[in-house]
């Protein structure tokens, strides 16, 4: 049987954890979003994608700066209200803006105007943070990219990187010109471009040394500034005030094991690498003599965690495969792009109160790791939630805040926003993950995500049972689901099987117990992908026992929606599966959409139609189907996310009413009533933006509600999971 839930905090081996402390301490919540559209100025495209890459804040925390790549602008917003973020306009750059930094009075932006990587350039620029006017610039003679102040305020470092066109020749390093470090002496926060040292770092990497690509770069109390050399797995350590490099070394490589190596539709925490080199982003120094990276891999490393040295070049402590099972137990895994893991790539690193912290972003988890610097090996303290694609952040100790950038952007594909969020510190419980889950028996991630249909045990109050939809097509799952505990605890992962192997061509969309310790599975067609519609009854080992496939008059009008839930009524030879549909077929009124139904006894098939919402913009449909004292409860939803979603509901359907006919006939109309509008649930369970798939509702044996979303396997997702406790179904409304 898989373990009980333990206390989330990582000891000296980095155990994977499966739950948060549930006594009250200092917890870092979520209390605002921003999306980085929302500061465009009113003759911008929105359709366009924006960008919150590299993120800084003022001296007195009240406005932050973020670089914004592709509108090609530096960006501002007021956190005078942390809870309350507004947009504080931007900058239009001549150029691309790489990173940010505030130095007093002024933001200081590193500014790509390269007109190719092979002719790589690129200027600093001094922007007044008041007026918001670019006030000088100074040429850097190459492709900025990471920049850094000294703690004492008398240095600039900003890494020139010349980054490599990975078209050309398959990426192949070494391609010229070669990058480097400039050192800027600063006077009352201004950099004097007659200080410029610019310091060499060819010939330090035994992987093509002659074509250093420095990445990031930070300073320690002492002046000395920690260089990442990412394509030649290197570190260098250079003094501000002399330009020479003190010392170096190679980041170099570590081996793991139980991890997911394979892009197979299936999460399988058995496979191992030998000898992966590190290859860092981001560096942050935790004292003057022991420093942090963030081992995302860019050209052929990426061990998917960090690591900590000495400053001489010591392994201190490797995370290993920590943070990819961290992920895994609160669904956060990124099967689809698992060449590098959860791919670690930023960090920051502060003290709050006593309490030296530091924040690891993983870019392809959409994760935060907060981290307690404990000595020889640090310990997790929570996963926090974040936009897709985390890459910059910044620490305000002062307000007890943490602000991250997520760079991503999906308006193309009508998905999630850039979004910049902001966290902040304070006594209470963690308010994510709201599910999380048990580790296997030999000590690994169970394994889950894509959350789509949600049962209840018709005996057992609090007991819940989901399933995973075709994101994980290679292993199909049944979750028994503890919803008594805080966070929800996944106990058991069933996989459903076709003679004894995964079952294949299955895209599970609803569970409903049947009477023999088995479930009915309802799973969405695609015929264009040999994927059938249709109906799987399968026992309490997941072993397929029959097969129940759509009718030639239904299928004669497909569409590629099918199959969002089931549910059961009645029992014994009355047995009446139910199920909803999610989008109108050819043979529905625009705005109607099947409820089906399906004896199995007579094996008949029947229907009503039930009326949605007008859309206003994207489409509407219905997600999930739940029967329970006398009524029909339907998920309604559009498709939008954001500030754009308008319909996330929770409808009712009087049994009473329910009188489906024949299909081929005339189809009665059911009439619904609105039990909850989830709009606000949604923004409050997690303070995020709005997710557009809220896939699974169903009410436990004692009456309580429960509603669940689809992240998407975290594909082109945040990968976050609300999992929401509505109540008592009787006071819902």
């Amino acid at each position: 049987m898989p373990r009980h839930s333990r206390l989330f905090a990582l000891t000296a081996a980095f155990a994977a954890s499966v739950a948060m402390p549930a006594h009250a301490e200092m917890m870092f919540n979520r209390i605002a979003t921003f999306a980085v559209a929302d500061n465009l100025p009113a003759d911008a495209d929105r359709t366009k994608p924006t960008s919150s890459e590299i993120i800084a804040a003022s001296e007195d925390g009240m406005t932050l700066v973020y670089s914004d790549s592709p509108f090609g602008a530096v960006g501002f917003i007021d956190i005078t209200d942390p809870k309350a973020p507004k947009a504080a306009g931007t900058v239009k750059i001549d150029g691309e803006p790489t990173s940010v930094v505030v130095s007093g009075v002024k933001v200081l932006a590193g500014i790509s105007t390269s007109e190719s990587k092979a002719a790589p350039s690129g200027n600093l620029a001094v922007i007044d943070l008041a007026s918001k006017t670019i006030e000088s610039t100074c040429d850097l003679g190459g492709q900025p990219d990471s920049l850094a102040l000294s703690k004492d305020g008398k240095f600039l470092a900003v890494a020139i990187e010349n980054e490599r066109d990975e078209e050309l020749n398959d990426g192949e390093i070494p391609q010229l010109p070669a990058g480097d470090l400039k050192i800027f002496t600063l006077s009352a926060g201004l950099p004097d471009c007659a200080t410029m040292k610019t310091v060499t770092l060819t010939g330090l990497a035994e992987v093509a040394g002659d074509d250093p690509e420095p990445e990031f770069v930070a300073f320690n109390e002492a002046g000395e500034i920690a260089v990442t050399l990412q394509e030649n797995n290197h570190i260098a350590i250079v003094d501000a005030a002399t330009g020479q490099v003190t010392t170096h070394f190679s980041a170099g490589a570590t081996s793991l094991e139980n991890i997911d190596t394979k892009k197979d539709g299936a999460l399988n925490f058995t496979g191992k690498m030998e000898d992966v080199a590190r290859e860092p982003d981001a560096v942050k120094w935790l004292d003057n003599d022991r420093l942090v990276i963030a081992n995302e891999g860019d050209y052929k490393g990426g061990s998917r965690g960090f690591t900590i040295f000495d400053k001489a070049g010591k392994v201190l402590f490797e995370a290993g495969n920590a943070l990819d099972h961290a992920a895994a137990n609160v669904g956060h895994y990124p099967e689809a792009r698992n060449k590098k893991g959860v791919e670690p790539e930023g960090l920051e690193a502060a003290k709050f109160g006593d309490e030296q912290l530091f924040f690891v972003a993983l870019e392809r988890a959409s994760l935060i790791g907060v981290y307690k610097d404990a000595g020889a090996a640090p310990e997790l303290l929570q996963l926090l939630p974040s936009g897709v694609g985390p890459e910059g952040l910044v620490a305000i100790p002062s307000r007890n805040l943490l602000v991250t950038a997520n760079e991503t952007d999906l308006v193309e594909d009508g998905l999630a926003r850039s979004h910049v969020m902001i966290y902040e510190r304070a006594e209470g419980a963690a308010a994510y993950p709201q599910i999380t889950a048990s580790l296997t028996d030999d000590g690994t991630p169970l394994g889950w995500g894509a959350l789509s249909g949600l049962a209840a045990d018709p005996k057992d109050a609090g007991k819940l049972y989901a399933v995973s939809d075709s994101v994980y097509r290679s292993a199909p799952s049944i979750f028994t689901v503890d919803t008594t505990q805080t966070p929800a605890l996944i106990t058991a992962k069933t996989i459903v099987t076709r003679d004894g192997s995964p079952a294949q061509k299955l895209d599970l969309e609803g569970i409903a117990p049947d009477s023999e310790g088995g479930f009915w599975l309802a799973s969405e067609g695609n015929s264009d992908k040999l994927t059938p519609h249709g109906i799987i009854r399968v026992n309490d080992k997941g072993e397929i026992k029959q097969e129940i496939a759509f009718p030639a008059e239904l299928l004669a009008h497909e569409i590629r929606f099918g199959l969002e839930g089931i549910t059961t009524i009645g029992e014994g030879d009355d047995l009446m599966l139910v199920m909803a549909m999610q989008r109108e077929w050819k043979d529905d009124p625009k705005g109607h959409v099947k409820l089906l139904a399906y004896k199995p006894k007579a094996k008949e098939w029947s229907a009503v139609r039930y009326p949605l919402e007008a859309a206003g913009a994207g489409w509407i449909g219905l997600s999930e189907i739940t029967a329970h004292n006398g009524k029909l409860y339907i998920v309604e939803r559009d498709n939008l996310i954001g500030a754009d979603a308008k319909v996330k509901r929770v409808y009712s359907v009087a049994l009473d009413a329910f009188k489906p006919a024949a299909l081929g006939g005339e189809l009665p109309l059911v009439e619904k009533t609105l039990v909850r509008d989830l709009i606000d649930d949604l923004k409050s369970a997690a303070n995020g933006y709005v997710a557009d798939k809220v896939e699974g509702f169903t009410i436990d044996a004692g009456g309580e509600a429960f509603v669940v979303t689809d992240n998407d396997g975290a594909d082109d997702s945040s990968g976050e999971t609300l999992f929401i406790r509505l109540g008592n179904i009787e006071a819902v409304n």
